[in-house]
Order: structure tokens, then C-alpha cells, then sequence
């Protein structure tokens, strides 16, 4: 009985001297610093650069004069058959530079067949050379210098002709509008197609002189 009791005594005492020496292995783990196994330290990543901007494409200088060119834009096909029949074409290739104002097809359809019929008889040679000449302004006018034009004109700029009259432009919502001698207007509807020798702008009327 006493043998038995001294056991279970020493085997409970045995436990509680244990006890607290496991207790303090633990905590002085616990207070040791964590070791962060070998090879697996992570490598700092570089900073992303951030992408380049993109640059603007620049446009492609021009190889043809606007007589060369006219023909081939795809809007001006009557106008390049009026230029041809006016033998105008040797004007428009000269080094100039000039600044063309060009009727598309859909202008010289609202100019009318008959006028237009009538323009193309060989007695009205000189009519039709005449209304060419006045589509065409010396010096390269963008659509930008040209605003800035009208500006420094109080909202009107006037522009001297190839044919010696002048036309009249404005700023109208935006778009340029040009006024003839013969009180017709055109709204430019294409600006700044450049060339060699100047600068077209398409527009979508017949812009008269006075004739007669």
C-alpha cells in the first residue's frame, strides 16, 4: 500500500519538476528570433518603368504638285477635267506655292448640268479660265493661318485671287466659309490636303467672280 502510494507520488512529483522545465524550453523558443530558412529570402523585384508615351506619326512629306495631285483624290474628278480642258494644269505645277480652293464633284453637281454644260463649249473658254484662276489664292493658307487671318480682321479675312478679284472667308461653328464677288458661298469641307507646291482645301461649292 505504501509502495503504491510512493510511486504514483514520485511519478506526480516527477511530472510537476518536468512540467515547468517544458514550459520554459517553449517559451525561450518562443522568444528567440524566427530564422527564415536559407534560400528562401525574396529578391527584391525591380520597379516597372513606365511605357514611353507613344510620338505622333508624322505625315508623309508630299511628292506631287497640286496639279499632279487633284486628280487623284477621288473627290475632285470634275474639276480635274475642267483644269485638263483649261490647259490650267501648266499654272497649278509651277513651284508657286499656292493656296487652292477645290470644288469637290458633289459642288459642281449643285453648281447644275446646264451651267456646267455651258462652261465646257470652247466659246467660253475665257469664263471658265476666269472661275479656275478664282479658286486659287499665291501663298501656302492652311486652315489654321487662315482662321488666324480672319481674326485679326474683326471675323473677316480677304483674300486676293489668282483671277485679281478677292473672296472673303469667315468662321462659321467651326468651319470656314468663303463668300465670291458673284455673293455665292462655299464651306471648306476638307482642309489642308499639302503638296509640293501648296495646299488644297476641298469645298463643297463653286466659288464665282463677277462675270460679265
Amino acid at each position: 500500500m505504501n509502495t503504491l502510494f510512493r510511486l504514483t507520488a514520485l511519478g506526480t512529483s516527477a511530472l510537476i519538476a518536468v512540467a515547468p522545465l517544458a514550459a520554459k524550453d517553449k517559451d525561450k523558443k518562443k522568444d528567440q528570433p524566427q530564422q527564415i530558412a536559407a534560400g528562401r529570402t525574396p529578391m527584391p523585384q525591380p520597379a516597372e518603368e513606365p511605357a514611353p508615351a507613344p510620338q505622333p506619326v508624322a505625315a508623309p512629306a508630299p511628292t506631287a504638285s497640286i496639279a499632279e495631285a487633284i486628280p487623284t483624290t477621288g473627290t475632285n474628278a470634275t474639276l480635274a477635267a475642267l483644269i485638263t480642258q483649261a490647259q490650267f494644269a501648266g499654272t497649278l505645277g509651277q513651284p508657286g506655292p499656292y493656296t487652292v480652293f477645290a470644288p469637290s464633284d458633289e459642288a459642281f453637281t449643285n453648281f447644275g448640268a446646264a451651267n456646267l454644260d455651258q462652261l465646257k463649249k470652247p466659246e467660253n473658254a475665257p469664263f471658265l479660265q476666269k472661275i479656275l484662276q478664282y479658286q486659287v489664292v499665291p501663298g501656302e493658307i492652311t486652315a489654321e493661318k487662315l482662321k488666324a487671318q480672319i481674326a485679326a480682321g474683326g471675323g473677316t479675312a480677304t483674300l486676293t485671287t489668282l483671277e485679281g478679284t478677292p473672296l472673303t472667308a469667315k468662321e462659321v461653328n467651326g468651319v470656314i466659309e468663303l463668300t465670291g464677288a458673284g455673293g455665292n458661298k462655299a464651306y471648306i469641307s476638307k482642309p489642308d490636303v499639302k503638296e509640293t507646291n501648296g495646299v488644297i482645301h476641298v469645298v463643297n461649292g463653286v466659288i464665282l467672280p463677277k462675270l460679265g
